[in-house]
């Protein structure tokens, strides 16, 4: 199938494959965004990209750490995650489903492996909140698989919507001043499609699975598997898979505030920093 034409549409501007890390007791990822080539891509913070079939890689999951100033949102292609804070959140989501964390003015949680064994494979997402939210109330919600509608998008292409809207479907991520529009998008082969993705919103594409060509059909780059591509400015994004493909795409309205940052804490200047530091040594999360 032939995606429609869109006005102004999106291109690539770079493509990287992101970085080996650890976090959490030890748990090995690749970090895509929130590298020195990528520190941000505003308001996207980071982007952790976690997948083993190995137990010893992930068991020891991310024992209780804190955070201040963003919000996290953990998506689980496969396997189980417990989530559990000081706020009393508390959910365990499987395969498919969601965990939307809005880490405000400060909460302590996490996020251990509900299995010992089996493929545990998904994204933990940082994503901003602008400096009148950033001392906001936490908030916590799983989203189950179930409750994250499913949009047969063309002949070979179906998008699970998690955040945003597409041509009237709501995702189910709650509403917030960066917008996000985050979608997963299955492609068979020579399927093609425009992604609806909101003018003004900095946006990436992950291919997670098999191989698509991605922008205008004159100036469409190709990327495999694990490439992330950072989308210029526009608005939808035309994807056409080369193989049987999947994309993790992510999308938000930039702040275009002063970013600082240490570990868990992102704040807009030192002095935050400094403050969110001293509150959490102090018990004050």
């Amino acid at each position: 199938m032939t995606a429609q034409p869109t006005a102004n549409p999106r291109r690539v501007a770079r493509v990287t494959r992101g970085m080996p890390a650890e976090d959490g007791a030890g748990v090995k990822l690749t970090r895509l965004i929130g590298t020195r080539d990528i520190p941000d891509i505003d308001p996207i913070l980071m982007l952790d990209n976690f997948g083993s079939d190995d137990p010893k890689a992930y068991i020891a999951g991310f024992p209780p750490h804190p955070h201040r100033g963003f919000e996290t949102i953990s998506y689980m292609i496969s396997g189980s995650l417990r989530h559990q804070d000081n706020k009393g959140g508390e959910g365990l989501i499987t395969d498919g489903g969601v965990q939307w964390m809005t880490a405000g003015r400060g909460v302590v949680h996490s996020e251990m492996p509900a299995q010992t064994s089996g493929l545990m494979f998904g994204f933990q997402l940082w994503l901003n909140l602008p400096a009148s939210e950033k001392m906001r109330a936490p908030w916590y919600r799983d989203i189950p698989a179930a409750q994250i509608p499913t949009i047969t998008a063309g002949e070979g292409a179906t998008a699970k919507l998690i955040a945003g809207e597409w041509n009237g479907t709501k995702g189910p991520g709650p509403e917030r001043p960066t917008e996000p529009f985050i979608v997963d998008v299955a492609l068979a082969a020579g399927a093609s499609v425009a992604i609806p993705i909101p003018s003004g919103h900095a946006a990436f594409a992950l291919v997670f699975q098999g191989a698509a060509r991605l922008g205008p059909p004159t100036l469409a780059r190709e990327l495999v598997k694990g490439d992330l591509a950072v989308l210029d400015d526009g608005g939808a994004l035309r994807a056409t898979a080369t193989k049987d493909a999947r994309l993790y795409i992510v999308a938000g309205k930039p702040l275009r505030e002063p970013i600082a940052k240490y570990g868990p804490f992102v704040m807009n200047t030192q002095d935050e920093l400094r403050q969110a530091i001293s509150d959490f040594q102090r018990g004050a999360f």
